[in-house]
């Protein structure tokens, strides 16, 4: 009689710790949300969130990937640290949020980046030639400042965005849409005030998060951490960059890469810290 080896149900764990668009990559940690849900062994999701969120597109990619493990196996979010704007907007596809008393949360709202450098450009004696098929086509342009009509059409833009945002606060916590608007200034909460808010459900650590998970899903607490795999190339690189890069050059970069704009559910305090595209 063949020997038959019993595999243990598990806890599915992933990490979302850092810029969503950066340190946590859309289409990486889209495929990982998506294993979860069509791995039998795997009964529920805990999503361990130290994030202070990013982009707006990828958070949104990230989180109808979370809402359909949810269809069928619990999902529970623990807010280790931060839980901001995109970092909260993932957890709000959890049916629980746990977080410790110092955690933070909310941030919710949206941010545009338009860099304008019309001055700089000036000074060095540069300037730019325009032709373009319609009034708004350079309107992101970061050679000169946003005319009136395009700042209103900017902030229609957002207006939209934050709409939604919203509405995927009240859906996901059970809340009024008016009582999401009351706090939706941008602010962060600690966890224990997040809890009056309706932000937070639990307080507690994740050994707390972990074990309401896998009751919630019929099994053991044993977590099973799903992480992103790295080759052997980007391992090697990651350690050269991570000794070569200075506070300085990393600060630089990313202010680089704010110069291509953009729409980001994040904490504004994390605006140069990394790379947000999806």
């Amino acid at each position: 009689m063949p020997l038959r080896i019993r595999r243990r149900s598990n806890v599915a764990v992933i990490e979302i710790h850092g810029v969503i668009g950066n340190h946590v990559k859309i289409p990486d940690f889209s495929r990982l949300i998506d294993s979860v849900a069509v791995n039998p062994r795997l009964k529920a999701l805990l999503l361990d969130i130290d994030s202070p969120g990013g982009s707006a597109t990828g958070s949104e990619v990230l989180h109808r990937a979370i809402q359909r493990v949810a269809e069928d196996k619990p999902v529970y979010a623990y807010v280790r640290g931060l839980g901001a704007s995109g970092g909260y907007y993932l957890a709000c596809a959890a049916a629980k949020v746990y977080a410790l008393p110092t955690a933070m949360v909310g941030s919710i709202g949206v941010i545009y980046l338009r860099p304008v450098i019309e001055q700089l450009l000036s000074k060095v004696g540069v300037e730019f030639s325009v032709y373009k098929s319609g009034e708004f086509k350079d309107m992101t342009g970061f050679w000169r400042s946003p005319t009136d009509r395009e700042s209103v059409k900017f902030q229609e833009l957002i207006d939209e965005i934050f709409d939604n945002f919203v509405k995927v606060v009240a859906h996901g916590r059970s809340l009024e849409e008016v009582a999401v608007r009351e706090i939706a200034t941008g602010e962060m909460m600690t966890a224990q005030r997040g809890i009056g808010a309706g932000l937070v459900d639990v307080i507690g650590d994740f050994k707390d998060a972990l074990e309401a998970a896998a009751e919630a899903g019929g099994c053991k607490p044993t977590p099973r951490f799903i992480r992103p795999g790295r080759s052997l190339g980007q391992r090697i690189f990651s350690r050269t960059a991570m000794g070569q890069q200075s506070g300085g050059q990393a600060l630089l970069e990313g202010l680089g890469r704010m110069m291509a704009g953009g729409i980001y559910y994040l904490e504004p305090g994390h605006i140069a810290g990394g790379d947000f595209s999806t």
